[in-house]
C-alpha cells in the first residue's frame, strides 16, 4: 500500500471514530441537566454530603440506576428512529439495567440506538403495506413486541457482557492504581477526548467505577480524570498568549465556554489544528492526576458538564485545595508544553476574522472546507439552521459566529442552532458537519444542505451573503448625490477597481510569481504597503486561494491588514492558465479590504460568476475586452 493510500485510509478511520464519538456525545448532552440534578442530590444528602439526610439520600441510587440510563437509551433510540425509536430504546435499556448491579450507561449507549435501529428497519419494511385504520394497532404492537424481545436479549446477553467488561476494566484500573501508575491513563483519556469520545469515556467507563468507589470511600478520583478542565484551559491560554489573528481573538471566548461552561469540545479544534498539542494535554492531564493523588482529591459525584463550577459543587467538605491544586497544575503544565509547541511550529491563524482561520489538522482539513450537498439552492432566505447531534456546543458556536457576521453586515437573517432531529420541517438552509449531513437530509429533505469540515471556521457567510442584496439600497433606489450608485443599486466604485489595473493576455508563470505581480500592482496603485505582498504569499502557503471556475483570489489577512491603505482589487488574466492546487486559474484577482470590506469584494465576484452557465467564466479566460471585465466586476446587470 503506497503512502497516499495509507494516509487516506488513516484519515477515513479518524473521521469514523470522530463521528462515532459525536454520536455518543449526542446521547449524553441533552441529558446533562439530569446528571446535574443527580449530582446535586448526591453532594447534598449522602452521609458525606453538605446536608446529610438519609430520607432524601434514597433518591441517589434510583436516579443513577434507572433514570439516567433510561434517558440515555431513549435519546439514543430517538436519534436513530425518532420518537418510536426512543421508546423502544428505553424499553431495551431496561433489560441491561435489571441484568446488572452497576449503573448501565455503557449498556444504554448500546441498547438505545439498537432499539431505534430495529424499529426504523421494521417501519421501513412495512411502509405502504398497513391496511387503513390499522396504523395505530400495528405501530403500538410492533413497538411493544420488538421492545420486549430486545429487553430479553439485553437482560440475558448484553447486560452480563457489559457487566463483565466493566468488571474487567475495574480490575485493570485497580492494578494501575496499586502500581501508582494512574497518571498514565491520561495517555488514553486525553487523545480519546479529542476524538469526541469524552462522554463515552467519562460516563460510560469512569462514572460507574467512581460510583462504586464512592460507596466505599465517600469520594472518587475517577470523577476527575476526564472532567478536569485544566489540560484544555492550558491549550487555550497558550493560543491566547502566543497565537495571532482570529485564533488569538477567539481564545478568550473559548476559555469561558470551556472552563465556566464546561463544554470541553470547544478546545478540540485548537488541538487538531496542531496535532503535536496532544502531547500538551497528555502532560497536563497526567500531572493533574498525579497532583490529585498526592493530595487525596476526589469528588462525591460526577461533574457533568466538566465546568469548574460543577467540579466545585461536587467537591466534598475540606477537599477544595486538593481539587483546585490538580486543576491548576494541569493548566500550568499544559500551558508550558503548548507554548513551546505553538512558538516552535509558528502555529497561527491567517486572518482576523474567525471564519478565515483554517484548521490545519489532516483529520479536519480538506481541499474543500465547505460544500453544498444537494441540487437545491435557495436564493431567498431569512433563516439558517446550524445542526449537530445534540444542538449544543459546536452548532451553537457555529450559529453564533454566523449570526454575528450577518448582524455586522446589516443583514436581518435569523440563525439558530438545534439537534439534527429537531430541524424544523420548513427549514430553508441547513448547515451540518459533513458526517451528519445524510441524517440531516433525512429529517429535512426539502431544505438546502451545506456540509462543513468545522463549525468554527468556515466560509458560510461568504457563500450565503453572496445571494443577498447589498444592504442600504434597493433595486429601485438611486442616490442622486452619489453618482457611483447605478440604477440597480450596486455601487460602481471606480476607486476599488480601475481599468488600468486590469491586465489581459499575460504569459503563464508559476502561482507565486503571479501573486507577486498582483501584489505589486496593488502596491503601485496605492492600495497597500509593500509588505502586503509577503502576506499574500504567506496566505497562499497556509491555504490555497483558488476558489474554482478558473479563478484565484490571493490576498493578505491577519497582521497584514495594517498594511492596507484602502480597499482595492486588481485583475490579471493568464489565457493559458496557472497551476493552483492541481487546478488551472485563468484569472488572478488580487484584493485588499479595509475591515470587512474584502467580504463585499468576494460577494461581488461570486455574484458576477454565479450560476451553472460557464459561458461567463469561459469568456473571462481569453477575452481581450477590458470593458467587459470592468463592467462585470463593478456593475451587476438587471435580471
Amino acid at each position: 500500500m503506497d503512502n497516499t493510500s495509507h494516509k487516506k485510509k488513516k484519515g477515513k478511520t479518524k473521521e469514523r471514530v470522530q463521528s462515532f464519538g459525536r454520536f455518543l456525545s449526542g446521547m449524553i448532552l441533552p441529558n446533562i441537566s439530569a446528571f446535574i440534578a443527580w449530582g446535586l442530590i448526591t453532594a447534598l444528602f449522602i452521609p458525606a454530603g453538605w446536608l446529610p439526610n438519609s430520607n432524601f439520600a434514597k433518591l441517589v441510587t434510583p436516579i443513577i440506576t434507572y433514570l439516567l440510563p433510561l434517558l440515555i437509551g431513549y435519546t439514543g433510540g430517538k436519534m436513530v428512529g425518532g420518537v418510536r425509536g426512543g421508546v423502544v430504546g428505553a424499553i431495551a435499556t431496561m433489560g441491561v439495567i435489571v441484568g446488572a448491579d452497576i449503573p448501565m450507561f455503557m449498556g444504554a449507549m448500546i441498547m438505545g440506538p439498537l432499539g431505534g435501529y430495529v424499529i426504523k428497519k421494521f417501519d421501513k419494511a412495512i411502509e405502504g403495506k398497513v391496511p387503513a385504520g390499522f396504523e395505530m394497532l400495528i405501530n403500538n404492537f410492533s413497538a411493544g413486541i420488538l421492545g420486549a424481545i430486545l429487553t430479553l436479549i439485553a437482560f440475558s446477553g448484553v447486560g452480563p457482557v457489559v457487566l463483565g467488561l466493566n468488571g474487567f476494566l475495574k480490575d485493570g484500573v485497580e492494578v494501575i492504581v496499586k502500581a501508582g501508575l494512574l497518571p498514565l491513563v491520561s495517555v488514553f483519556i486525553e487523545p480519546g477526548k479529542i476524538l469526541f469520545l469524552n462522554n463515552a469515556i467519562g460516563n460510560g467507563i469512569l462514572v460507574p467505577i467512581g460510583v462504586q468507589e464512592v460507596k466505599a470511600a465517600g469520594k472518587s478520583i475517577f470523577f476527575l480524570l476526564e472532567s478536569n478542565p485544566g489540560p484544555g484551559l492550558g491549550i487555550l491560554l497558550a493560543y491566547w498568549v502566543f497565537a495571532k489573528g482570529a485564533i488569538k481573538e477567539s481564545a478568550p471566548g473559548a476559555i469561558l465556554i470551556h472552563f465556566i461552561g464546561g463544554i470541553h469540545e470547544i478546545y478540540f479544534p485548537y488541538v487538531l489544528m496542531n496535532p503535536l498539542l496532544i502531547l500538551a494535554v497528555i502532560c497536563g492531564g497526567a500531572s493533574g492526576v498525579f497532583t490529585f493523588q498526592i493530595f487525596g482529591a476526589g469528588l462525591i459525584a460526577a461533574a457533568s458538564p466538566g465546568s469548574i463550577l460543577a467540579i466545585l459543587a461536587m467537591t466534598p467538605k475540606g477537599g477544595y485545595f486538593a481539587v483546585l491544586a490538580g486543576v491548576f497544575v494541569a493548566t500550568v503544565v499544559s500551558f508550558l508544553v503548548a507554548s513551546v509547541i505553538i512558538k516552535s511550529t509558528n502555529s497561527k491563524t491567517d486572518g482576523n476574522e474567525l471564519e478565515e482561520a483554517k484548521l490545519k489538522s489532516s483529520g479536519l482539513k480538506g481541499k474543500k472546507e465547505i460544500k453544498e450537498t444537494t441540487d437545491k439552492k435557495v436564493e431567498t432566505f431569512d433563516k439558517v439552521i446550524f445542526a449537530c447531534d445534540a444542538g449544543m456546543g459546536s452548532s451553537a458556536m457555529g450559529a453564533t459566529t454566523l449570526k454575528t457576521k450577518f448582524k455586522k453586515a446589516g443583514y436581518k437573517i435569523n440563525v439558530v442552532n438545534c439537534a439534527i432531529e429537531d430541524i424544523p420541517a420548513d427549514a430553508q438552509i441547513v448547515i451540518t458537519h459533513e458526517t451528519l449531513t445524510a441524517r440531516a437530509k433525512n429529517v429535512a429533505p426539502n431544505a438546502e444542505h451545506i456540509s462543513v469540515k468545522d463549525f468554527l471556521n468556515n466560509p458560510a457567510f461568504e457563500i450565503l451573503s453572496a445571494r443577498l442584496k447589498p444592504v442600504g439600497v434597493t433595486n429601485t433606489e438611486v442616490n442622486t448625490k452619489d453618482k457611483s450608485v447605478t440604477k440597480n443599486g450596486v455601487k460602481n466604485d471606480s476607486k476599488i477597481l480601475e481599468k488600468k489595473n486590469i491586465k489581459l493576455g499575460l504569459e503563464s508563470t508559476d502561482k507565486y510569481t503571479a501573486i507577486k505581480m498582483a501584489g505589486r500592482l496593488l502596491f503601485e496603485s496605492g492600495y497597500v504597503e509593500e509588505e502586503y505582498m509577503d502576506a499574500m504569499i504567506q496566505r497562499e502557503d497556509d491555504l490555497s486561494t483558488y476558489i474554482g471556475k478558473g479563478i484565484a483570489i490571493p490576498h493578505g489577512v491577519g497582521e497584514a491588514k495594517k498594511n492596507i491603505k484602502k480597499t482595492g482589487m486588481v485583475v490579471l488574466q493568464f489565457p493559458k492558465g496557472i497551476m493552483f492546487e492541481e487546478e488551472l486559474a485563468y484569472l488572478v484577482i488580487g484584493i485588499a479590504g479595509v475591515g470587512d470590506e474584502h467580504l463585499q469584494i468576494l460577494s461581488n465576484i461570486a455574484i458576477a460568476i454565479e450560476g451553472e452557465d460557464d459561458s461567463i467564466t469561459n469568456k473571462l479566460k481569453s477575452t481581450q475586452d477590458l470593458e467587459y471585465i470592468y463592467d462585470l466586476f463593478t456593475i451587476r446587470s438587471e435580471d
